[in-house]
């Protein structure tokens, strides 16, 4: 399954970054960004935090 990210405009200018999967499904949404350099920085940290980050279970546990 082949995904992509998106870089787009918001209204005002604003950048963000979605993340698709290869059907076209949005898995992710970023915050806004001032400006398509720093929300192509964020791509790079997400795709460095994805390749080696751990997942941390925040989910409430069933008593």
């Amino acid at each position: 399954m082949a995904g992509h990210f998106e870089l787009f405009e918001e209204s005002g200018g604003d950048c963000r970054v979605r993340l698709v999967d290869g059907d076209g499904t949005e898995l992710a949404l970023s915050i806004c960004f001032h400006d398509k350099a720093s929300a192509a920085r964020a791509i790079y940290s997400l795709r460095e935090i994805a390749a080696s980050g751990l997942i941390e279970d925040h989910t409430s546990r069933a008593s």
